[in-house]
């Protein structure tokens, strides 16, 4: 039978499906979805390591209304003015557990979508294969580092709506979910190096200039 005969219509963003197993159907559409989103919002300048917004657990978002719905639209069209694949809402200074991606996974299937109050599954040991791969911020500009992560990862939160979401991805999609949820409580991904290799991706920041427009820290 056809997915779109078996799976239940919800609102996810106000624009798609779940699955039979509840999560979300962010693979559909993606193009339209995404340019939708950019071209209503405003780009603006990331926030950088050591703005203070970047190092504290973020505020719930309990208000599911039209403002939350622009603040979406104007980190898509951040994160596409960026570069990026995934961006939290402090990383343009805004104090709300909030994130957005248009990212593949190892599959090269696009995923894209927005998630608010997220919370990361826990994996039991046997389900945690790690995967040591270079990892970047848009908050730590042109620097790159190795850091381990689990290649699978399952993320509940809600829509822009109120509605319960579950989002999960692999590989490098896995990666994007952790590490956008990460900032949302405070840590950058370099919080998860070695001092050595952390000393060494704030070198490789000072070195070298971003492509797009950074809030400069006083």
């Amino acid at each position: 039978m056809a997915q779109q005969e078996t799976d239940e219509q919800i609102s996810v963003d106000g624009e798609g499906f779940v699955d039979d197993e509840g999560f979300v159907v962010d693979t559909e559409d993606c193009e339209a979805r995404e340019a939708a989103h950019r071209e209503r919002g405003t780009s603006r300048p990331i926030t950088v390591v050591g703005n203070p917004v970047l190092h504290k657990e973020c505020k719930d978002v309990t208000e599911f209304d039209d403002e939350l719905g622009r603040l979406i639209d104007d980190m898509f069209a951040s994160q596409r003015t960026a570069e990026g694949v995934g961006l939290a809402a402090n990383q343009i200074g805004v104090d709300l557990k909030v994130f957005v991606y248009d990212c593949p996974d190892d599959d090269g299937v696009r995923h894209v979508g927005a998630v608010c109050n997220p919370v990361l599954e826990e994996l039991a040991p046997e389900d945690r294969v790690l995967d040591d791969s270079n990892e970047g911020c848009l908050s730590v500009p042109t620097a790159y580092a190795s850091l381990a992560r689990p290649d699978y990862a399952v993320v509940r939160g809600q829509d822009a709506k109120g509605n319960p979401v579950k989002v999960r991805g692999n590989g490098y999609f896995a990666r994007c979910l952790q590490h956008e949820t990460d900032h949302l409580y405070g840590y950058l991904y370099i919080d998860r190096l070695s001092k050595r290799d952390r000393k060494d991706a704030l070198k490789q920041m000072a070195e070298n200039t971003p492509r797009y427009e950074i809030v400069p820290n006083d």
